[in-house]
């Protein structure tokens, strides 16, 4: 789609939740992005959502959604079992499209939307927002030009405070409830993307009474690093992770902080794997503030969550006519859904 000899760029949002409305928000931050439709299972909900997030019109028929002339991209932020069918929908009426993370259930249908792009020549990307921020894109910076020398080994935490409720989205099989799609692909994919490639050395699970997983420890070695990753639904607040991103180099260390997956700030030290102070000890929380001899904390203050960093890296790859992203191709977004399928394929721990 040529959007060059465009004064700005439209967007259509194909559903209505909370992710939808957040990234309709991000987008005041994005140069030149407009609000054209969205598109709902009903009339009023989308019209509701249209008039409350500024978007020109609401559609309940996807057909005329995407059949809307307007729409440069759609952004698709429906449940997990929705995504591919709707991807593989805008693809074929020519729409490029930004699929919420996970891009798919598995990693086979990745794979079909990725074919189904390039042989339409459409763009399409996994909304994995995190390898968009700058606090990770200066934390590659700072691995691949050696500030922390070699790197010996990785790992991360992302367990919330999420009570079991059958009812819920993430306790659903029905709607591709469990942690490791909900929340597993950031580690995983953001491992992926600092080191290499990921294969599995050892995956657990643990089953909630729905059936689906609502904890999770993987090993892997990611471009020959190894890393490890803790995701999980916690009953009690106090079971809450770290949920930073440590990576462990020759000599210093590099830390993502808490949350990773919004990267609100990297802390660095410049000293090796057996020297630094403990990246989570208490007395270290304490003194995050203060000055400490070789340790640096750069913060990354934004006036949005940081959905438009990925929407502006859409509209600029989508403007110089490319299919994928090269920060964030398919490709990757299927070796992460792989690397689940194979941690689910065991049974879960009693």
């Amino acid at each position: 789609m040529d959007t060059s000899t465009r004064d700005g760029f439209d967007w259509g949002i194909w559903a209505t939740g909370a992710i939808a409305a957040q990234f309709a928000a991000d987008l005041d931050h994005v140069p030149g992005a407009r609000r054209t439709a969205v598109c709902s299972r009903s009339m009023e909900t989308a019209q509701a959502f249209a008039r409350a997030h500024g978007f020109a019109a609401g559609h309940a028929d996807p057909d005329a959604f995407l059949a809307d002339p307007a729409i440069d991209a759609v952004y698709i932020a429906s449940p997990h079992t929705e995504h591919c069918d709707q991807a593989l929908r805008a693809i074929a009426a020519g729409k490029p499209v930004l699929i919420e993370k996970p891009v798919a259930m598995t990693a086979e249908q990745a794979r079909t939307i990725e074919d189904a792009a390039h042989k339409a020549g459409v763009f399409a990307m996994e909304a994995l927002w995190t390898r968009f921020l700058p606090a990770v894109q200066r934390a590659k910076a700072l691995i691949d030009e050696g500030a922390i020398g070699s790197v010996r080994r990785a790992e991360a935490s992302l367990v919330f405070h999420r009570p079991f409720d059958p009812e819920h989205r993430l306790f659903d099989p029905a709607r591709g409830g469990g942690v490791l799609h909900d929340l597993g692909v950031y580690p995983l994919s953001l491992a992926m993307f600092l080191f290499g490639p990921p294969m599995l050395e050892d995956g657990r699970w643990q089953a909630a009474p729905t059936g689906v997983d609502r904890a999770a420890e993987m090993a892997l070695t990611c471009g020959g690093i190894p890393f490890a990753a803790r995701v999980g639904f916690a009953e009690e607040l106090a079971a809450e992770g770290g949920n930073d991103f440590i990576v462990y180099g020759e000599t210093g260390t590099l830390r993502i902080d808490r949350h990773f997956l919004a990267a609100p700030s990297l802390t660095v030290w410049n000293r090796p794997l057996e020297t630094a102070p403990d990246p989570r000890a208490v007395g270290e929380k304490l003194a995050r503030r203060l000055p400490v001899p070789g340790r640096t904390r750069l913060d990354f203050a934004r006036p949005a969550r940081g959905l438009n960093f990925q929407a502006a890296a859409v509209q600029a790859a989508i403007a110089r006519g490319e299919t994928a992203h090269r920060a964030m191709p398919l490709s990757d977004s299927a070796a992460v859904l792989a690397i689940i399928e194979q941690v689910l394929a065991a049974p879960p721990e009693s």
